[in-house]
């Protein structure tokens, strides 16, 4: 797999997040305001602090996402703070919540 053109390796079962701490990366996105820098938190995909894009598909939680041979990833910030899958929308201090707005639901997982 690939990290913004850098080549990654993983072991199979494990987890996109898993993979990027492995490899010494420990953030992948920043707040949309202060752009403070985001990577694992919850490790459950609850707090959404993880989103990445992987194979050109925006806002996937990397740590429940499973990594496969050529995959993509591209960090997870976006030019638009529209809403996030599932019904995540952006807060105004640039993190993540659930139960407003309406997702795409296109998660790959």
């Amino acid at each position: 797999m690939y990290f913004a053109g850098r080549a990654i390796t993983a072991r199979p079962g494990q987890s996109v997040a898993a993979a990027l701490l492995r490899a010494g990366i420990t953030s992948w996105r920043g707040t949309r305001k202060a752009g403070r820098p985001r990577g694992l938190f919850c490790g459950i995909g609850v707090c959404y602090d993880c989103l990445i894009s992987v194979d050109g598909r925006p806002d996937q939680r990397a740590c429940v996402v499973a990594v496969r041979d050529g995959m993509r990833l591209e960090d997870g910030r976006r030019a638009d703070d529209g809403p996030g899958p599932e019904g995540v929308v952006a807060t105004e201090d640039g993190s993540r919540e659930t139960g407003r707005g309406a997702g795409s639901g296109d998660a790959v997982e």
